[in-house]
């Protein structure tokens, strides 16, 4: 039997065969020393162990086995274990001590996972899409937008595990926060859960409003005296930028939903109103994307009538000068042909007056042209 039953049959501790039992399965397995990550089996992957209890941190042991031993002992409290892009050896003994499903193991360690909500027994698995704003001097047909990364998270009755992937989505500063915040700390792993995704969901917000600057600086430059000129490959990239977003914000709607609406065993019915405001911000930011996404298709229609307006303007320029070249070309053509009975060929003012019908006919149709905006 894994360490984790053992862990389970012995919840409280407080039977000294529970004790000793657990005791003997803690010396065989190898231990995780916090304190030196980078020389314990969990190598670089640990960014934090700590154990809280009534909403304040509680002194761990020395490795993770002896804080989540503690932690049971006195059958309060919760561990939050934080990794980041752990390999499956690093995750292995996680998985077997706080016996985590196979499956959701596999999604935490592979990552590329749609956001979601699953329950594996006691266990919640939660995957969130982060996201960020790639700052930039000007929007190109190349330039990245919109960065993302996700967040897995285990909660059961006594920890949480996060599990982060991608170079943003920290969750110190949040850890903080909650930390100053022992009252909704002591409502236990849900209200961490809870304060991840409304961490998620603000990044959305932020996101949105800086995706909506390039928007506006694209339908300006479209809108412009030269707005034919403008780069068609801009629109489409933040379209393509935007549909990214889209695959971070919309799927998780229904997971929020449920975490907001439905009984859950670990989540506090008092955490699940914070849920529903979480679940309020997250449409918001759906119908902001839709939004845009409207938006940029009505952009991209006004260009492409700008670009067919423009061809259309170009080819009637085309046309009226063609039509002004042929009119002595045609003359010139009929005077080439060499025969002897031609009008005006003997003629003294022959010449000059050919040039003054060619000039005249000439003159005519450029004002023509001019007046009907030909030219």
């Amino acid at each position: 039997m894994s360490m984790a039953g053992n862990l389970r049959k012995v919840t409280g501790l407080d039977k000294v065969g529970g004790l000793r039992k657990v005791a003997r399965l803690a010396r065989r397995r190898p231990r995780v020393d916090l304190s030196h990550p980078a020389r314990s089996p969990l190598g670089s992957a640990v960014v934090s162990c700590v154990a809280y209890q009534d909403g304040a941190r509680i002194p761990g042991g020395r490795d993770l086995v002896d804080t989540v031993e503690r932690v049971r002992k006195k059958d309060a409290g919760f561990v939050w274990l934080g990794l980041h892009e752990p390999t499956d050896q690093e995750f292995a003994s996680v998985a077997d001590l706080f016996d985590l499903h196979p499956l959701a193991v596999e999604d935490a360690v592979e990552a590329h996972q749609r956001p979601k909500l699953e329950r594996y027994g006691e266990t919640l698995f939660a995957v969130f899409k982060t996201v960020c704003y790639v700052e930039h001097s000007e929007l190109t047909a190349t330039s990245e937008v919109v960065n993302t990364g996700e967040i897995m998270v285990f909660v059961g009755p006594d920890f949480v595990i996060t599990v982060r992937h991608g170079r943003h989505g920290s969750l110190g500063p949040l850890r903080e926060e909650l930390e100053a915040s022992p009252e909704q700390l002591s409502k236990g792993p849900a209200a961490v859960l809870h304060a991840i995704a409304d961490h998620v969901v603000d990044d959305y917000v932020s996101v949105t409003d800086s995706a909506q600057a390039d928007i506006d600086q694209v339908e300006a430059d479209v809108f412009a005296e030269n707005g034919a000129r403008a780069d068609a490959g801009r629109i489409y990239q933040l379209k393509r930028e935007l549909l990214e977003l889209k695959r971070a914000v919309v799927p998780l709607a229904r997971p929020v939903q449920e975490l907001a609406t439905r009984p859950i065993r670990v989540v506090d019915p008092e955490i699940q109103a914070y849920f529903r405001d979480v679940a309020d911000h997250l449409l918001r930011v759906t119908e902001q994307i839709a939004a845009f996404d409207e938006l940029l298709n009505s952009i991209l229609q006004a260009h492409l009538a700008q670009v067919t307006v423009a061809q259309n303007e170009d080819m009637r320029k085309i046309t009226a000068w063609a039509a002004l070249i042929a009119v002595p070309t045609m003359v010139c053509g009929v005077y080439g042909m060499n025969f002897e009975h031609m009008p005006e060929l003997g003629w003294t003012f022959g010449y000059p007056l050919v040039l003054g019908v060619i000039a005249t006919a000439c003159l005519v149709l450029y004002r023509g042209f001019r007046r009907n905006g030909w030219l």
